[in-house]
């Protein structure tokens, strides 16, 4: 027994040890924020597993042609109280449309902002590709984590600069050295509703950049595919139950606008954050190794290969609970609270 003792007390001493020596995921999102609101939950949790001291967020980028997916992202980020944190804007990207939920960045309450924030439209914002550059090279070597919830645009875009200001690096060099590795939800990995060859939004909207996003991106690439967000409905009964703690909630407010409960979303954007930050909680099995191949219709071939590139995640039945508990309870997760 004393043997026994002397083991644990040394194993959880070597546990915390390694715990607390653990540095924050550095990491960037990118995000078409404007259209359906799982970026909008995403984005929440993010900060969520910032204040359990799991990650850092080091900037945002919108890959959404939309004057207020900008500020209304400041808006979030200053409602969890880091009003800092850089955000990017596309300059001549895809224009998804109209928003049901981005007038929140102006909504007022009397002469005041609802959700105070600094920047007035995205043209006050950084193009989103420079601030990637700028980004990647304030971090140290193999640190940074990128999440790409939305079209490929700004990291396509990134990979094609050159040196400048920032880097003498070219971008494919410069990600190389920086990122560590790249979530990604998009595209399918099974078949959806008998559709063998089913085209998903993020890619189809801007195929190129799919393609060169696949072709050239130079780290370890992990899909999340249309499949698995769909499998996880984040349960209306949270927005309605677990956000109570302030009159007004960007979260909450953004559902309801986007569709009023009892509508459960699918949590797409949520899942590659979650892997993003959690990759080695076990959440979801990964795919064996391979290649993407973008096709010219935007569907997303993927090919098994020895040592390549690219994996996508995999749902089993019994990891679903356990997945969308954790959703929830990041994303309802109070302003700076630390659990």
């Amino acid at each position: 027994m004393v043997k026994w003792s002397v083991v644990a007390g040394a194993a959880m001493l070597t546990l915390t040890a390694t715990l607390a020596a653990a540095e924050p995921v550095r990491l960037i999102f990118d995000t078409d924020i404007c259209g359906d609101v799982d970026d909008v939950l995403a984005l929440g949790m993010i900060h969520a597993m910032e204040s359990r001291g799991a990650c850092k967020l080091v900037c945002v980028t919108v890959s959404a042609e939309h004057e207020q997916a900008a500020p209304f992202v400041d808006a979030v980020n200053t409602f969890y109280g880091r009003p800092d944190v850089p955000v990017g804007a596309v300059r001549d990207g895809v224009k998804p449309g109209d928003s049901k939920y981005l007038h929140l960045a102006r909504q007022r309450d009397g002469n005041r902002l609802r959700y105070p924030h600094n920047l007035a439209t995205a043209r006050d914002a950084p193009e989103a590709w420079e601030l990637l550059r700028k980004t990647l090279a304030e971090q140290p070597d193999g640190s940074a984590v990128i999440a790409q919830v939305g079209f490929s645009t700004n990291l396509a875009r990134l990979l094609q600069s050159a040196s400048d200001e920032y880097s003498r690096e070219s971008g494919v060099e410069l990600v190389r050295r920086k990122v560590k590795l790249l979530s990604v939800m998009a595209g399918s990995f099974q078949t959806i509703e008998g559709h063998k060859r089913f085209l998903e939004y993020n890619v189809v909207q801007d195929i190129d950049s799919a393609r060169v996003l696949a072709e050239k991106w130079p780290t370890p690439v992990v899909y999340s595919g249309f499949e698995i967000g769909i499998s996880l409905p984040f349960p209306a009964a949270s927005i309605e139950r677990d956000f109570g703690y302030v009159e007004h909630h960007p979260l909450v407010e953004a559902y309801v606008l986007y569709e009023p409960p009892p509508h459960n979303r699918p949590s797409w954007d949520l899942t590659s954050v979650l892997y993003a930050v959690y990759a080695d909680r076990g959440y979801f099995d990964i795919s064996q190794p391979g290649k993407v191949t973008v096709e010219k219709d935007g569907y997303p071939r993927f090919e098994p290969q020895a040592g390549g590139p690219h994996r996508y995640l995999v749902l089993r039945e019994q990891q679903k609970a356990r997945v969308t508990e954790a959703l929830v309870q990041l994303a309802s997760q109070p302003p700076g609270r630390t659990p």
